[in-house]
């Protein structure tokens, strides 16, 4: 609902960010935010990020990327719809520019081993940890709490974060 992106452009003000969201409540939220706290430095996609990313982002032209929280499509059989897979991993790294980052956050073990494996194994990033990111040792970690993040804590999951650098 754009909390998170409003929080961190807040934070920032001196870095653009563009907001990917498919679901129109998402965007609306969002788009109540940027006016309510004055942001001039946020856009927002109404549109599927695998096609924004693939059609509508140059290569090497992102500084970095936040994939929070992303559904962790939990069934088994329901696993090829994760985000967080190939061949959508190469095609992001790619219009990451060398040097920017990949930061991915989420809630549910499993996907947290699956993001590590296959990220890890995607030869235009490297980890910058050992296995997942930890906020105190690694700045590019610091990320606000989001709705998906306080849920998972009262349900009692743990959070797993990400970070990888592109090549």
């Amino acid at each position: 609902m754009g909390e998170t992106t409003a929080a961190i452009a807040r934070s920032r003000p001196d870095v653009d960010f563009l907001g990917i969201e498919v679901f129109t409540a998402g965007v609306g939220a969002l788009l109540k935010r940027i006016d309510e706290l004055a942001l001039t430095n946020v856009r927002i996609v109404h549109h599927d990020a695998v096609e924004v990313v693939r059609d509508m982002i140059p290569a090497d032209s992102l500084a970095g990327v936040h994939v929070y929280f992303p559904d962790p499509w939990q069934k088994k059989r329901h696993h090829k719809r994760r985000l967080i897979a190939q061949p959508f991993v190469g095609m992001l790294a790619s219009r990451i520019a060398p040097g920017g980052y990949l930061h991915c956050a989420t809630d549910w073990e499993d996907y947290a081993q699956q993001m590590l494996e296959v990220l890890g194994q995607e030869p235009q990033l490297a980890n910058t940890a050992a296995t997942f990111a930890n906020a105190p040792a690694n700045p590019l970690c610091e990320r606000p709490t989001t709705k998906f993040n306080a849920r998972g804590c009262r349900l009692g999951h743990g959070t797993w974060d990400l970070v990888f650098l592109r090549r």
